[in-house]
């Protein structure tokens, strides 16, 4: 019953996307941002408590206020982009992106180089795979969480590989990234979320707290000599996305295999700092990023 509450929801937002001018649809998702931002305590805490954490006294309350709005705008933005992708061809996706230092990514295309992205939960993170893949020629294999209700996930698969790109479930996709490896495919990683120690995380550096970090990324490209590409997506008007290709991480591959994957860790973790602090308001900063080390943060006071 769920799984076609899910499919009205879609359907009643595809039709409102299709409908609505794009100001009246901009109104309806800023609306519905603030009311979700005043309404959902639980990620209204953990948005706070992770920008009072990363930023101090830089930013006041106002300032927090507005970027926790902008979160739940940037997912409304997220959804509505996926909505409106359906059925559009790749020419008409990427006349709305501009591509910069595009020569990064297609020195490592033209040397025949394996390639991982690495990338996080920030702007429209599920148009960047596509509109890359669509740019580019090339096949990339994404790690993701199974939706809830089947018949969504087969929606969003559908969606994805229609542009060239591939999903392995995290429960298991070990395989199935070494096999996209070793068959010339790219790789694409979120790699912003806390990875609990026994999961494998390893600590790093984060906004000058300690925090867990997936060495997923580390271990594959020293595994597999693979080129690691930092990558990230980016808008003002949530029409028109800029994506930026940084210099790759370095390769590190010394005696002390521990040491390598945690400074080559720590480089993914600089990165993705780096570009939030650009532009904080389009993270999602919704997750626990710093539970591993400071779990206090999280915690509500009862009422």
């Amino acid at each position: 019953m769920i799984d076609y509450l899910y499919l009205f929801l879609y359907k009643l937002f595809s039709l409102l996307a299709k409908i609505l001018p794009k100001k009246a649809m901009d109104f309806l998702l800023k609306g519905l941002a603030k009311f979700a931002y005043r309404v959902d305590k639980k990620h209204n805490h953990i948005i706070n408590a992770n920008l009072k954490l990363a930023f101090k006294e830089t930013l006041t309350q106002i300032d927090r206020d507005k970027i926790g709005v902008r979160v739940f705008y940037n997912l409304l933005q997220t959804i509505i982009g996926f909505i409106k992708r359906d059925g559009k061809s790749k020419e008409e996706i990427l006349k709305d992106i501009e591509f910069k230092n595009s020569h990064i990514l297609q020195n490592a295309i033209d040397n025949n180089k394996k390639i991982i992205f690495i990338t996080g939960h920030y702007s429209n993170w599920e148009l960047l795979p596509l509109s890359v893949s669509a740019k580019f020629g090339i096949n990339i294999v994404g790690v993701g969480r199974k939706l809830d209700s089947e018949l969504m996930d087969r929606v969003l698969i559908k969606n994805r590989e229609k542009f060239g790109i591939e999903m392995v479930y995290r429960k298991g996709g070990l395989k199935g990234i070494i096999k996209a490896l070793k068959n010339g495919k790219a790789i694409g990683l979120l790699l912003d979320q806390h990875l609990g120690a026994k999961q494998g995380g390893v600590e790093i550096n984060f906004f000058n707290y300690k925090a867990l970090h997936s060495p997923s990324a580390s271990i594959l490209a020293r595994n597999f000599q693979a080129t690691l590409i930092p990558v990230f997506i980016s808008t003002n008007n949530y029409k028109k996305y800029t994506i930026t290709f940084y210099n790759p991480l370095p390769l590190i591959k010394t005696e002390d295999k521990e040491r390598d994957i945690i400074d080559m860790t720590q480089a993914q973790a600089k990165i993705t700092e780096d570009v939030i602090k650009e532009k904080p308001d389009e993270w999602f900063w919704v997750h626990k990023r710093w539970k591993g080390f400071y779990p206090e943060i999280y915690k509500r006071e009862s009422k």
